[in-house]
């Protein structure tokens, strides 16, 4: 099962947006929200709560790609996020996802009995290319044995 495929199973809202997880690498995830009219808002665009969800759930696929080996011993938490919106977002979207520290980083604070923090960064565009929002989603991945 691809990280796409066990987000849609075990996530209710990427499935109710019928999100399209189009690329998961530890480096790089690419999910887009397809044009819906059920989830406009009132100008005729995608919502905001609906772009939020995109824009997170493109951050937990990247972060399942870089920290999928590590399920066993942590479970990844978002801490925090914030977004900014920056251009009308009309038709569909798309979030591009990278992680904002080294993977070798996060692990060795991990192995260190740390519960490390990463953010992800996560641009949003529509499809002309323009940059519609920002997000930044901070993660944690939490020990499931904390000593």
């Amino acid at each position: 099962m691809s990280i796409g495929e066990m987000l849609a199973a075990t996530v209710p809202m990427a499935r109710t947006l019928k999100l399209e997880f189009r690329e998961t690498a530890p480096d790089r995830a690419v999910v887009a929200l397809p044009d819906q009219g059920e989830y406009h808002n009132h100008v005729g665009g995608p919502h905001a709560g609906a772009m939020f969800t995109l824009g997170e759930s493109a951050s937990g696929a990247i972060v399942l790609a870089a920290f999928g080996s590590e399920l066993s011993r942590a479970v990844p938490l978002a801490v925090s996020a914030e977004i900014a919106y920056k251009k009308l977002a009309m038709g569909p979207v798309t979030a591009t996802a990278t992680l904002g520290r080294p993977v070798a980083d996060v692990i060795a604070e991990l192995d260190a009995g740390e519960r490390p923090e990463f953010p992800v960064a996560i641009e949003i565009q529509r499809g002309d290319g323009a940059v519609t929002g920002e997000m930044t989603v901070v993660w944690t991945l939490r020990p499931n044995n904390p000593s």
